[in-house]
This record gives C-alpha cells, sequence and structure tokens, in this order.
C-alpha cells in the first residue's frame, strides 16, 4: 500500500529535484566553458555529459513513479540501494575510462563545486515530516539537521576557496568528510528504519516514506549526485596539493 504524501511534500519536492537537476547540467557546462581544448571537444563532452545526465534523472524518475523501489514483502535487500549506487558506479567508471570527462570536470572552479551542494538545505523536509509525525526521529533528525547544515557551510567554504584565504583547504576538507559522514548516516538509518531486511528501528513507525515517490528520488537522485560532488571535491583538494608549494589550484 502506497502511503499518503503529505500535500506540501508533493509541492516542494519536485521543484527541490529540477533545482538540483538544473545545478548540475550547470556545473557541467561551466567546466565546458573552462575546459582547455578546442571547442569541439569541450561543447562535445559537455553534450554527452549532459545527455547522461538527463537520461539518469529521467531514468530515476520513472522507476520511482512506477513504485520499483517499494520494499519487497519478503523483507529482501532495499532495491533503493541499487538506485543510489548503480550512479556512483557509473560516475567513477566514466570519469576512470575517459580523459574527456576527467579534464572536463577538472575544469570546473571548485569553488562551484562546493556551492553546489547548497541544494541539501532542501533535507529540512525530513525535519518538518518528523515534526508532521510523518517519519521516524531516528532517519529525520540526522538527516536533517546533517543536510541542513552540509548546505549552509558549503556557501561559507566556497567563499573562502574563492578568496584563497588561509585554511580554505582544511575547512574544505572538514566540510566534505563531514558531508559525506552525514550522507552515509542517512543512508543507514534509512535502511535501518524502512521495511525491508535492514529494518531494526521504528517498527512502530516505519520510514516509508522515503522508499515512496517522491521522496524516493532523494536517495536515488539528489543523494548519489551530493556524493559524486564530494568525491570531485576530494579529489581536486588532491590534485592541489599535488601542485607547487604556495599555489592552490582552484580552477
Amino acid at each position: 500500500m502506497t502511503p499518503q504524501v503529505p500535500e506540501y511534500v508533493l509541492m516542494l519536492e519536485p521543484a527541490l529535484r529540477f533545482f538540483v537537476a538544473a545545478i548540475g547540467l550547470g556545473l557541467i557546462w561551466i567546466g565546458a566553458a573552462h575546459m582547455k581544448a578546442p571547442a569541439r571537444t569541450r561543447y562535445g563532452t559537455a553534450a554527452a555529459l549532459s545527455a547522461a545526465f538527463i537520461a539518469w534523472f529521467a531514468a530515476a524518475q520513472y522507476l520511482a513513479l512506477e513504485n520499483v523501489y517499494q520494499p519487497a514483502p519478503n523483507g529482501s535487500l532495499p532495491t533503493v540501494l541499487l538506485g543510489l549506487l548503480i550512479p556512483l558506479i557509473a560516475a567513477a567508471v566514466s570519469l576512470w575510462l575517459s580523459p574527456s570527462i576527467a579534464s572536463l570536470v577538472s575544469a570546473i572552479p571548485l569553488p562551484w563545486i562546493v556551492a553546489a551542494q547548497i541544494y541539501r538545505i532542501g533535507g529540512g523536509i525530513f525535519l518538518m515530516l518528523w515534526a508532521d509525525g510523518r517519519m521516524p526521529w531516528q532517519f529525520a533528525l540526522p538527516a536533517g539537521i546533517g543536510d541542513v547544515v552540509t548546505g549552509a557551510v558549503a556557501v561559507v567554504v566556497a567563499i573562502l576557496l574563492a578568496q584563497n584565504a588561509a585554511g580554505a583547504r582544511r575547512a574544505a576538507y572538514v566540510w566534505c568528510l563531514f558531508g559525506i559522514a552525514d550522507l552515509v548516516v542517512a543512508v543507514t538509518m534509512g535502511g535501518l528504519t524502512s521495511p525491508g531486511l535492514l529494518h531494526l528501528l521504528a517498527h512502530d513507525a516505519p520510514n516509508v516514506l522515503i522508499t515512496s515517490y517522491p521522496l524516493v528520488m532523494v536517495p536515488t537522485f539528489a543523494v548519489p549526485l551530493a556524493l559524486m560532488l564530494h568525491g570531485l571535491v576530494l579529489w581536486r583538494l588532491r590534485q592541489s596539493a599535488a601542485a607547487p608549494a604556495g599555489r592552490l589550484v582552484l580552477a
């Protein structure tokens, strides 16, 4: 049985979802504009990446609408994990195998990659659902608070990086590790509070909304994208650490 989704979720989540998609596409084309390569290579790579990104977005939405991620009655592993892991694996393989893709994402100014995660503030919707009695606190509080903090601090860290401020790299590392930890905790608590094989908490009020449309787009689209962005930040920081002393490679 599909749970009843509150009206405010039906209004807020789609707007946030398309905002996140716009951020992802924007980063691709910002990278193309800064990429040091012939125009045909730059914009051809950006077009291919954009097509793949849109295809992922459309596939995630179609599967969510078809209730593919609803928990199985036999208590098997939640299929939502596949929606989370497959995009991450595909992104890692593409970055590893394609020099053009690696060159494009390396050209995106680092402050922009960090600032992109301002969309994580939208995780405050989990706090609204908890306050409304529709989501267990074991998931909603760590996921909601962690997302809001990550999204808000992203702006501060991005400004520090853009200004080449003292301690900017260290702040970016700390922010990045916090943001990843928040997502790991959220995914773990999502599994432990939702019906399925891993369901150990919140048996009296299980977390059924997170595997239902439209909120299931969070773990199958917004979360993988956030992990990709965190991965890019760590990769770029490692590149900058290998640069000559005194130089911080941000773009």
